[in-house]
């Protein structure tokens, strides 16, 4: 039986430019909104990880420092292998490394609801990372390749879903998990299953038109006169873009319920609500930065959303419990909005290389992630987890860097 979000596009696409004309977005709508749902229930499952911590550590008495040794396993596996997967997809597409992904996930998710020792958890932690390195690499190539030319916005739709996702992931373990003990987690492996499901048929879709993409992508010749040494410094920049974001990010993720908990004396259900609710104001956060990212360009939107949440973040460890909700939510949006326009800047400085840059980018997001929670864990065993908040607070100051990124309309080539 036909899936209609893949049979509603003509034919006559298959062999059409992937990234160019009205027509071409139009026919691609069904396909970004199925893969951001997929996207949706892909990160919905590892966002579990985090928000089970406090089960964990009450199950295996687990101190901060080894619950940010979960967060590394899981991260850092995706962080190596997601620019390896995207380097070897880039010269040979595996549009069926969609579902393949999402099956890696979803054993890890079984192992994890019946895990028994904190090396099982560690392991069935790399076993979703693996799936998340599989999967975002080439979800990312199908996002533009169904943009129409919009890239920013067709990144930061794709994205959202998974924000999306990270944002109910607590609220499931809240009160799905919680209540009923570690073996309700394998009740989530169904979204893992509804997720393969719809990926076989993205994979389908993409297959038709891996060819003609695949070749008009590795045809494509950068449009701006960089040298190679330029490239590779802005690239770098970049990076340290991302590593300011992601840090500080890692910080709330990881640790955010722990502080409310220890602060403010909340429950853990409603720690989790506010999580949740951090989660949900990065969603919105990358949707609407994807948008302005195609509209005020790349450079300026990087500016306002790292450097932006500068004075916010600083405000944070003093706030009481109200403004500390507030603060979270400017911070989460303004800090989500930089995404998609850092991704879509590396696509133009390194045009043709989709899945490589594509990997490295979401990697590193991983990677950076895992190890700043890593860090942070034991400076919260020997300091205290407030005092993470008053370090991490500086980071956005890194935005500064930005001053270093080019108009990339301006140093287009004339050849």
């Amino acid at each position: 039986m036909n899936n209609p979000a893949i049979s509603t596009i003509p034919r006559s696409s298959a062999t059409a430019a992937p990234e160019t004309g009205l027509t071409a977005q139009a026919a691609a709508i069904p396909v970004l909104i199925s893969l951001s749902f997929c996207h949706l229930l892909n990160d919905l499952i590892q966002s579990l990880i985090p928000a089970l911590y406090p089960l964990f550590k009450q199950e295996f008495h687990l101190d901060f420092g080894q619950i940010g040794i979960i967060t590394l396993a899981f991260q850092m596996t995706a962080s190596l292998l997601q620019p390896t997967v995207g380097f070897y997809t880039d010269k040979r597409p595996q549009p069926f490394s969609l579902a393949l992904g999402m099956c890696s996930t979803l054993v890890g998710l079984l192992l994890l609801s019946v895990a028994h020792s904190y090396e099982a958890i560690l392991f069935a932690a790399a076993l979703v990372g693996t799936g998340s390195a599989i999967f975002h690499p080439e979800a990312s190539r199908v996002a533009r390749m169904a943009s129409g030319g919009r890239y920013g916005t067709a990144q930061a739709f794709f994205q959202v879903g998974g924000n999306v996702g990270q944002a109910v992931g607590p609220l499931l373990a809240a009160f799905i998990v919680l209540p009923r003990g570690q073996g309700a987690i394998a009740w989530i492996s169904l979204a893992a299953l509804v997720a393969m499901g719809l990926l076989t048929r993205i994979g389908m879709w993409y297959s038709a038109r891996s060819r003609p993409s695949h070749a008009a992508s590795r045809a494509r010749t950068p449009t701006h006169n960089l040298s190679r040494a330029r490239v590779f410094f802005l690239v770098c920049v970049l990076m340290l873009l991302l590593f300011s974001k992601n840090v500080y990010s890692s910080s709330l993720t990881s640790f955010f319920t722990f502080y409310l908990i220890e602060r403010f004396h909340l429950p853990i259900q409603a720690a989790q609500i506010q999580l949740f609710i951090f989660m949900a104001s990065i969603a919105v956060g990358t949707l609407v930065g994807g948008a302005l990212t195609d509209r005020i360009g790349r450079r300026p939107m990087i500016w306002i959303s790292i450097l932006g949440a500068l004075p916010f973040t600083l405000a944070l460890p003093y706030a009481d419990l109200f403004w500390t909700g507030v603060l979270t939510i400017i911070i989460g949006m303004l800090m989500a909005s930089a995404f998609p326009a850092i991704l879509v800047f590396a696509h133009e400085l390194i045009p043709g290389r989709v899945g490589l840059v594509s990997g490295m980018f979401f990697g590193l997001a991983f990677g950076l992630g895992g190890l700043g929670a890593a860090v942070l864990g034991h400076i919260a065993d020997s300091q205290g987890i407030a005092f993470i908040y008053q370090l991490c607070s500086y980071l956005p100051a890194l935005g500064l860097v930005a001053w270093f990124l080019p108009d990339l309309n301006a140093h287009k080539s004339n050849a």
